[in-house]
């Protein structure tokens, strides 16, 4: 979702100029997003209290995010259909799929900038709907793509979102972090794209957010920029930030995901932690070694987790669940037998999500885009 510069702009005017007229009058503050804060002319909200120190977590009972039964349609296309899920407090909840599979739309219901035709959400507690300056507050949102004034400095812009917060997370941490420390005094025109979108998860974080909502937060970025954008996501986590991420990479669903919603076609077809959605696709993990002495079988069939066992030429292939190999190595030690020329195989979510959808996932996108 593209947002106008000038109108970016002139919303941060009339947010410095409130902040300075109610120099006298108690302290308000925005609330903090890349994405709201350049979608909403709504005036400032009342700051959230400070963050939690390091590695503290927020009780994982509580639900941060409750989306039921949500519809959204464009006429005669349904973008978003019957979509349930809940997310606690201090996960990483991951929402996976192609292109045009709804996830976008879905994640903008859920934080107020669209409306649904049918269906409940609650971030916190809080309807999007009925108290937009609430979800403000407590969100800080990152959409695919934003837009700044050509001639406005990183600088000015970090030191422009910082100053609507009370208790700001550390600025040199996040800009370090995600590579921009030395871009300061750099215009936002000499920006690459991948550089603009490390700026807009700064900008989305900057708040010190209950709830982060990032949308395709590492497309664009090189391999090295987008692991260091998931160390930072950790560490945000780490400190007790809820994170609702979007994206269609799998390996990044893989590494930070607690849990993970497939949706194809505005529908969930499957959620479950990354490891379980990759147990549902081949239903077992596989190792294959080859003995350096022969051996009783029954030594294997009798492990706990253990299904099958086949034979390829002079190689033994074990199909089970658990800790697979851990348990064929120790129990093939034990018996005095060398497992040589190792290989374990286990599914992954590219794996489950062709299960479930019957196609891969860069096949459902070019579907999307078609």
């Amino acid at each position: 979702m593209n947002t106008p510069g000038g109108e970016v702009a002139q919303q941060a005017e009339l947010r410095t100029g409130r902040l300075r007229a109610r120099s006298g009058q108690r302290e308000r503050h925005t609330p903090s997003t890349a994405g709201t804060a350049q979608l909403s002319g709504a005036p400032p909200a009342s700051a959230p209290a400070a963050p939690p120190g390091p590695n503290q977590r927020r009780d994982p009972a509580r639900t941060a995010v409750e989306i039921l039964h949500l519809r959204k349609t464009y006429g005669s296309l349904v973008a978003v259909d019957d979509v349930s899920f809940s997310v606690t407090e201090g996960e990483i909840f991951g929402i996976l799929g192609p292109n045009g599979a709804g996830k976008t739309t879905t994640v903008e219901c859920a934080i107020g900038l669209r409306s649904p035709d049918s269906g409940t959400i609650r971030l916190m507690g809080i309807d999007p709907q009925a108290d937009k300056a609430a979800i403000h507050e407590i969100t800080g949102v990152q959409l695919q793509s934003g837009a700044f004034p050509a001639k406005l400095r990183v600088g000015e812009i970090i030191d422009m979102y910082q100053s609507f917060y009370r208790h700001p997370a550390d600025v040199g941490e996040l800009a370090g972090a995600l590579g921009l420390a030395d871009k300061r005094k750099s215009y936002y025109r000499s920006l690459s794209g991948g550089q603009q979108q490390r700026l807009s998860v700064v900008l989305a974080l900057i708040g010190a957010p209950k709830i982060a909502v990032l949308d395709e937060m590492t497309t664009g970025l090189d391999p090295q920029a987008r692991r260091d954008a998931w160390e930072l996501i950790e560490h945000v986590r780490d400190r007790g930030t809820t994170v609702l991420l979007v994206t269609h990479f799998m390996e990044e669903a893989e590494r930070l995901c607690d849990r993970v919603a497939l949706i194809d076609s505005g529908r969930i077809v499957a959620l479950d932690t990354p490891a379980g959605l990759a147990a549902r696709a081949l239903g077992a993990k596989t190792v294959r070694f080859l003995p350096s002495a022969p051996f009783d079988e029954s030594l294997l069939t009798g492990l706990p987790g253990v299904t099958a066992i086949e034979h390829d030429g002079h190689h033994i292939v074990v199909s089970g669940t658990g800790e697979l190999a851990t348990a064929v190595i120790v129990a093939m030690h034990a018996a005095g037998v060398e497992t040589q020329d190792v290989r374990i195989d286990a599914s992954t979510l590219e794996d489950a999500f062709v299960r479930l959808t019957g196609r891969h996932l860069h096949e459902a996108e070019e579907g999307a885009q078609a």
